[in-house]
């Protein structure tokens, strides 16, 4: 019978090894997050996927929360973010750095995840926006590809930070064995 690792052995393993070169150039772009709880699990999916940072707009919730850290349990003391005052100059910014806005959202001309093609030198920007309204009008015109996940069951959507989650683990995917 297999033994459970430690929590040692786990960090120990986990800083071993460094997560994939495309992994590092992905930033994740919060606009307008409600929920303290949600923003928290960003950070720790964040975390363990080793990207580069956050970045926390509009009325989105920004550390220190005990309810954000309770979430994360700690990871947005390890994980860059920065507190952005006006998302769409930030965004602009973002595409001059040479960042790709990828947005999480169900349009009539979304990729599907699983035919998203990224590459290891690409610098991507995930854009997810509010967890009813989903990315602002205002936003929706500079963003470069729009991704959705196949779902298949009655409600047509999940959770913002399962969603992104979700599409951190595709990334790690397609750049696992491209770096």
């Amino acid at each position: 019978m297999p033994r459970k690792l430690t929590t040692k052995e786990i960090l120990r393993d986990n800083l071993s090894h460094e997560p994939p070169t495309g992994m590092t150039q992905v930033v994740v772009f919060l606009h307008n997050i409600r929920s303290l709880h949600n923003v928290g699990s960003v950070f720790r999916s964040s975390d363990a996927f080793g990207i580069k940072g956050i970045y926390l707009s509009g009325y989105t919730p920004r550390p220190p929360r005990p309810e954000i850290t309770k979430t994360a349990i700690g990871a947005e003391e390890f994980v860059e973010w920065t507190d952005v005052e006006d998302h769409i100059s930030t965004l602009h910014s973002l595409q001059a750095e040479g960042y790709s806005l990828i947005g999480l959202e169900q349009t009539d001309n979304s990729t599907y995840l699983p035919d998203l093609d990224v590459s290891p030198d690409e610098k991507i920007c995930l854009i997810m926006g509010n967890e009813v309204t989903g990315i602002d009008d205002d936003v929706l015109p500079l963003i470069d590809t729009f991704v959705a996940i196949p779902q298949f069951g009655q409600k047509h959507s999940l959770n913002v930070s399962v969603a992104t989650g979700v599409v951190l683990y595709a990334l790690l995917e397609k750049l696992w064995h491209k770096s």
